[in-house]
């Protein structure tokens, strides 16, 4: 009777290792070019990488497309009404640009929450997935606001490395926009690539949508009709709304919303203007509408709530 080789294919209990092994080597990398809590811009073109030492209420604040991986803890993000949690080597990846509310859930300062993310460009992406799916795209069965998976030790590592070219001005120039592109292979070879790849064709639903946001960020003090958006996407009024929908978790009306509240909350914060003055500033005809709005999305007046961020010095948005 032959013995099965056990050296011919990695048992799982290795890859459990490999994966803990690297893990632990990227959340120490972003403990050194993340000194303390915050997110910070890296040398090298979309690196971000995020620390926390404590869990807390959650901090509402803007996506761009990205993605990241969790080193260390664990955060619930919430986009509309749908919520999404990662956790130690997990995966999170949002294809729009998307107001979301981040709540950090397991973190203390011995054992911070830890991430790193990098940006998404559609032109890589398209010259990436063109070669991936040359025979186009399958079919695509349900959008979302953001996906999720676990990670394996290849992907994990090649964030490491990807870390570690802070080490030198060099390597940050030379090696890291490869190790980009690996990072962008194995996403689009992941269980989530069709959505990525998605990203890359501009006649693609989430492009589309995506044209509609950038409108809607360059003009949220404007009104609008929903017919006139989906007009400048081409695409039918019902289809509009259901891919702005599933992609968002959102309508285009509450999208638009959002974003006026957001800046309204900047406005304060960073201009020293009253709540009356952004109000009108954002579009708001109300003063009161205003107000009730601002409370039941930040949880208090404006009053109260510019005063309590500015007592915590969180500037930040």
């Amino acid at each position: 009777m032959r013995t099965p080789d056990v050296h011919s294919v990695p048992s799982e209990s290795n890859d459990k290792r490999m994966l803990e092994a690297e893990t632990a080597r990227l959340a120490r990398l972003i403990q050194t070019y993340a000194p303390h809590d915050g997110i910070f811009d890296q040398p090298i073109p979309g690196l971000r990488l995020g620390r926390f030492s404590s869990t807390g209420t959650g901090l509402k604040t803007f996506y761009t497309p990205s993605f990241g991986i969790v080193a260390q803890g664990a955060i619930s993000f919430t986009v509309g009404q749908e919520v999404y949690v990662s956790s130690k080597a997990r995966i999170f990846m949002v294809p729009v640009a998307l107001p979301v509310t981040v709540q950090i859930m397991q973190a203390s300062p011995s054992e911070p929450y830890l991430t790193a993310g990098l940006g998404l460009e559609p032109q890589r992406i398209a010259d990436l997935a063109l070669k991936m799916f040359p025979r186009g795209l399958p079919p695509i069965r349900q959008r979302s606001a953001g996906y999720g998976f676990d990670a394996d030790p290849g992907f994990v590592g090649a964030m490491t490395r990807l870390v570690d070219c802070l080490r030198n001005p060099g390597d940050a120039e030379w090696l890291a926009p490869l190790v980009a592109e690996e990072l962008l292979i194995r996403l689009l070879r992941s269980p989530i690539g069709v959505y990525v790849a998605e990203m890359g064709f501009a006649d693609s639903g989430v492009q589309r949508v995506a044209k509609a946001i950038a409108w809607l960020r360059g003009n949220y003090a404007q009104s609008f009709k929903v017919e006139d958006l989906a007009g400048l996407v081409h695409m039918s009024v019902s289809t509009f709304r259901e891919h702005f929908k599933a992609v968002t978790a959102m309508s285009p009306l509450q999208f638009q919303k959002t974003l006026r509240l957001q800046e309204a909350r900047r406005l304060m914060l960073s201009g020293q203007m009253d709540a009356a003055a952004a109000c009108h500033l954002v579009g708001y005809a109300s003063n009161s509408q205003f107000s009730r709005d601002y409370s039941r999305f930040f949880g208090s007046p404006p009053g109260r709530d510019i005063a309590r961020l500015r007592g915590q010095g969180q500037i930040r948005e």
